[in-house]
């Protein structure tokens, strides 16, 4: 899973709302100021995490952006997924018609790398990006290592 600038952009927007002191909605001028993005292009992107629920928004002049749920019940995968291929995975080099069936040159070895990559965005918390969770970056809640 590669990131497009639209799921970047929101990650950030999502981590910088996470680290607030308090629950109080974030402006969106705070927003873009922190994560250097353009203010009406976050704008519409924070309006598409609050369509997934990853958001809820207030308007007027204590108006703002906060998490629909608790930091640690937020996982990365649900943050970028508005922003993500509508066919899922993206071919590594770029084909359209890449899947096990018609596989491009990369395809066998990208293809776990891609499904550790997504466990890690499935099972990865916001909270633990924000440095707000005492979870270690990575582990998934069922994970046994021995």
């Amino acid at each position: 899973m590669w990131l497009n600038s639209t799921a970047q952009t929101a990650l950030n927007a999502v981590l910088h709302i996470a680290r607030q002191p308090t629950d109080a909605p974030v402006r969106v001028d705070e927003i873009a100021a922190s994560t250097d993005a353009p203010r009406n292009y976050l704008s519409k992107t924070l309006h598409a995490l609050g369509k997934a629920g990853v958001l809820r928004s207030w308007r007027g002049p204590r108006g703002g952006f906060q998490l629909a749920r608790p930091a640690e019940e937020v996982s990365l995968a649900q943050v970028v997924a508005p922003f993500a291929p509508a066919n899922g995975r993206r071919c590594l080099i770029g084909n359209t018609r890449c899947s096990d069936l018609t596989p491009c040159a990369a395809h066998r070895s990208w293809s776990p790398v891609a499904g550790e990559v997504e466990r890690y965005f499935a099972h990865t918390s916001v909270a633990t990006l924000a440095g707000t969770a005492s979870e270690p970056v990575g582990a998934a809640p069922s994970d046994a290592r021995h």
